[in-house]
Order: C-alpha cells, then sequence, then structure tokens
C-alpha cells in the first residue's frame, strides 16, 4: 500500500499532556506536508491550530477525554464549545460504567445528544477496546450504529492497552454499514497500519506514521 494512502487515513495525533504551542504548531505542519486526515488535538489549543491551518487541515479534538466520565451535559457543552472554536472532528469517550451496568440507554441518549450538537461535523465514539469483553464490543458497535455517530473508535491510547487486530476485525463484522472504524493506540509501524486498513479500519489514530514518512524522506528513500 502507498504511504500516501495510509497517510491519508492518519489522525496526527499529540494529546500528551505536556504539549506546548510549538509541538502542537509542528504536527500541524507535519500534517499539511504530508496530507493526513486530520491533527488530533487538546481542546484548549483548537481555536488557535485552526487559525493558523485554516482551512489546510481538518482539525479533531477530544471530549470527555480520556476517562468518559463526564455528564452529558459537561460533554454536550464541551463539544460545542471545540466546534465553536473550530474543530471540524470530535472524538469523545463513552462512560464505561454506564455500558458495564448495562445502562445502554444512557449511552445511546449521550451519543445522540451529541451527534445533534455536531451536526454535519463527524463524531467518532471511543470505547476503551482494553476494558471490554467481546459481547461489551459488539453492544458498543450496536449502539453507536442506532446513535448516527460516524465512526466507532478502539481507544484513548491512555488505557491499557491499544487497537488489535481482532478488535478492528470485530467491529467490521458488527457495525452498520453507516458507522466508519477508527483504530488507534500502539500502531507502530507501516505492517501495523497497512493490516489495520485491510482489516476495515478507515482511520488511523498515531503519531508514529509521520515520523516514519519523515525519517523516509530524510534518507531519501
Amino acid at each position: 500500500m502507498e504511504l500516501s494512502k495510509i497517510l491519508s487515513k492518519c489522525d496526527h495525533t499529540l494529546l500528551a499532556q505536556g504539549a506546548t504551542w510549538n509541538e502542537i504548531k509542528a504536527i500541524c505542519d507535519d500534517g499539511i506536508k504530508f496530507g493526513t486526515a486530520s491533527v488530533c488535538i487538546p481542546a484548549s489549543y483548537v481555536k488557535r491550530a485552526k487559525e493558523y491551518v485554516g482551512d489546510k487541515l481538518a482539525i479533531c479534538t477530544v471530549i470527555g477525554f480520556p476517562n468518559g466520565y463526564s455528564t452529558t451535559a459537561t460533554k454536550v457543552f464541551e463539544c460545542k464549545d471545540a466546534l465553536l472554536n473550530g474543530a471540524d472532528e470530535i472524538d469523545t469517550v463513552i462512560n464505561i460504567g454506564d455500558l458495564k451496568d448495562c445502562r445502554y440507554d444512557e449511552i445511546l441518549n449521550e451519543l445522540k445528544a451529541l451527534k445533534e450538537a455536531c451536526g454535519e461535523k463527524i463524531l467518532k465514539v471511543i470505547i476503551e477496546t482494553c476494558l471490554l469483553t467481546d459481547e461489551e464490543k459488539i453492544k458498543m458497535c450496536q449502539i453507536v450504529t442506532e446513535s448516527g455517530a460516524d465512526y466507532i473508535k478502539t481507544s484513548t491510547g491512555f488505557s491499557t492497552g491499544g487497537a488489535t487486530r481482532e478488535d478492528v476485525a470485530l467491529f467490521a463484522a458488527n457495525v452498520g454499514k453507516n458507522v466508519k472504524i477508527k483504530a488507534a493506540g500502539g500502531i507502530a509501524s507501516l505492517a501495523d497500519a497497512e493490516d489495520f486498513i485491510n482489516l476495515g479500519a478507515d482511520r488511523l489514530g498515531t503519531s508514529r506514521i509521520v515520523k516514519i514518512a519523515k525519517n523516509e524522506q530524510h534518507s531519501g528513500y
């Protein structure tokens, strides 16, 4: 698979707590240069980043992140605030405790409220697969499909594990046709990236693929 195709599916990500504006600008520059799908950055940087990149690059941010247990009202506020600041895409974390407690209607209603707030903007739903059983993952495929959200996403990258090939294949077998898949967390190589895409992922949350592209460019490959 061509590197440019892989890069076009990457949300070039920097969500470290200590991320500085200079580092955010640098990944925006890389996102534009290498043609990534977006940059995924903390909400506090969205306004400056959007002013910096204009229409050259999509800006993605995270809400209810990384634990997911903010109230629905808080998540909706975060979402609307991010959109007002110029975000093009929103990645939200579900309330995992609600899933464990089988409070499916609460999760569904929250996701519907967030999708209503997003309108035509993209909403991705992080379910933190490393903390779930296969039955819970399948249930979330059904809930995300019903909610109208645009993507189901494996991981925050802040828990006990990231994306696995098995989880992406499970998503592909259980989500509706209206839902795309984002694999995130631990995608460390072009082989990983290509495998996830071939298994059905439309987006990859990673910082390493651009680093690989920069090294290849520097090496003349």
